[in-house]
């Protein structure tokens, strides 16, 4: 039987469910939806917004919404920059640490955001990727060859969504510092210290002014982190938890990528043969992988096995919107969803 058509009609039933609980009618006054304006449409009414006003302004454009999925969004922009450096062939090593205060911190040990002035701006180019949208290093310039995000808004996004930012890039035996405030520089880049490493930190508390709930869940957190362990083979990814009465940490690290994400995924079922079919593929600058492994289908499905799947599908558009592209699809590119619907709309049994 078709999984993914099993799974369909059981949704179906929830659905016609839904639908048969008797609900009472809204009705409105007449003239209570009236919208309209009086007078002309001048110039003087036209809003410009500048730096990152927007994103205070309409968050929900960027991070899709300020519940508590948008905040922990936050943490995932800025882990995509350092996933980034790890593609590129220079980080192996990422750390993402919640604090008592609620804040967290994103470490890693790639070549650090650039410091130097920027040529057409006259700023240090960590100012510019932290309070200007769409700077960054992959728009064809040289910084990467692949990305996982190609925007260039992650890293400002959180600067302007967070109470406090702040930024340590150690490169070149220093250890360079910035400060800022809802988006705003509070304390300009500065060399505070010198170092024997090389890499980025950024520390953030996400502002109760912009977010409904402003507490990180670690099993959260930690879910997604352990996933793009998996998505990237041999990338080293710690989770820890400060927080009094919560303590923990973890560390993921997979050498075997995808092949590992599938028998995790299938851990619990009957495999119909012992080893995952895994192949791999390159065309000039595109890459692909794809792992797979067939269990035995069960005799019926619960509720369960709907929202198990339904998750696995998730992951695997995820999955495929961190594949290497130069120029490809990108997040907002309906084909990425179509393309794991695709992929999973055959007999797929759990």
């Amino acid at each position: 039987m078709n999984f993914m058509n099993e799974m369909e009609n059981q949704e179906n039933k929830i659905l016609e469910e839904q639908e048969s609980q008797a609900y009472e009618p809204v009705e409105f006054e007449e003239g209570t939806m009236d919208a309209s304006v009086e007078g002309e449409y001048r110039a003087d009414e036209i809003q410009v917004l500048e730096g990152l006003e927007a994103v205070r302004v309409r968050p929900g454009m960027y991070i899709g919404s300020t519940d508590s999925r948008g905040m922990h969004h936050l943490v995932q922009e800025i882990v995509d920059n350092s996933i980034d450096e790890a593609m590129a062939g220079y980080c192996d090593e990422i750390t993402v640490q919640l604090y008592h205060d609620g804040s967290c911190s994103v470490t890693d040990n790639g070549r650090g955001i650039p410091v130097d002035i920027h040529p057409k701006v006259g700023k240090s180019a960590l100012e510019v990727a932290l309070t200007m949208l769409h700077a960054g290093g992959k728009f064809g310039g040289g910084g990467y060859k692949v990305s996982g995000g190609l925007h260039g808004v992650g890293a400002s996004v959180v600067n302007a969504l967070s109470e406090w930012l702040e930024v340590r890039v150690h490169k070149e035996g220093k250890v360079y510092e910035m400060k800022f405030s809802r988006g705003k520089v509070t304390q300009p880049m500065q060399v505070v210290g010198d170092t024997d490493r090389h890499g980025t930190e950024v520390v953030f508390k996400p502002d109760p002014e912009m977010f409904e709930i402003t507490e990180y869940s670690y099993d959260t957190l930690h879910t997604r982190m352990r996933e793009e362990a998996f998505l990237n083979a041999g990338l080293k990814i710690h989770t820890i938890d400060e927080r009094p009465g919560r303590e923990q940490e973890d560390t993921m690290h997979y050498a075997g990528g995808i092949r590992e994400f599938v028998s995790f995924l299938n851990q619990s079922k009957d495999p119909v043969h012992p080893d995952v079919v895994y192949m791999a593929g390159q065309k000039d600058d595109a890459m692909a992988e794809v792992a797979k492994h067939i269990s035995k289908p069960q005799s019926e499905y619960t509720q369960a096995d709907v929202v198990e799947a339904s998750a696995i599908v998730d992951s695997m558009e995820a999955a495929l919107v961190t594949v290497n592209s130069r120029e490809g699809a990108t997040e907002d590119d309906g084909n990425v969803s179509g393309a794991a619907s695709e992929v999973l709309d055959e007999d797929i049994p759990f």
